[in-house]
């Protein structure tokens, strides 16, 4: 649904800290830090996860999924797929 990186990334685009991200969502701040601490999908229950969803979409926020066109106005981010690291050599 949401990795860490993009509520990292999304923070990053709003220009919020943690605590204010909690705020909008309406949780803990160990709650958002433990939701960022990971590398891949956020693993929290599934209110949580929405309550920051629907924070980050009422701040602004576009999020992108795996594989999803972007066919939405203004600006963004994305992340590349790493480069095939395979020479064949």
């Amino acid at each position: 649904m949401i990795t860490a990186g993009q509520m990292r990334a999304a923070r990053a685009l709003l220009g919020i800290d943690q605590n204010r991200l909690a705020e909008l969502a309406g949780l803990s701040l160990p709650t958002i830090q433990r939701m960022e601490s990971g590398s891949g999908t956020v693993r929290a229950n599934v209110n949580s996860l929405m309550k920051v969803v629907e924070a980050l979409d009422r701040a602004g926020i576009d999020l992108i999924g795996e594989g999803t066109v972007s066919t939405g106005g203004g600006r963004g981010v994305r992340l590349k797929a790493p480069p095939d690291t395979d020479t064949g050599a």
